[in-house]
């Protein structure tokens, strides 16, 4: 299992990857395997968020 650190870690590299992607958009002729990169990342930081936050919560 992750650990918190870790978990954070990857959080943020993921919102660093996810804008980076967001910033490389064209203005018109948005293709949709860039849209579909962009969401995949959307998904795996709320997974990696969700993951933290019951690592976090009290048992």
């Amino acid at each position: 299992m992750d650990s918190e650190q870790d978990l954070i870690k990857e959080i943020e590299a993921l919102k660093a990857e996810l804008e980076e992607r967001k910033k490389a958009l064209p203005a018109h002729s948005v293709r949709p395997h860039q849209l579909l990169i962009i969401e995949e990342l959307e998904e795996q930081i709320e997974e990696k968020t969700r993951l933290l936050e019951k690592i976090r919560s009290p048992k």
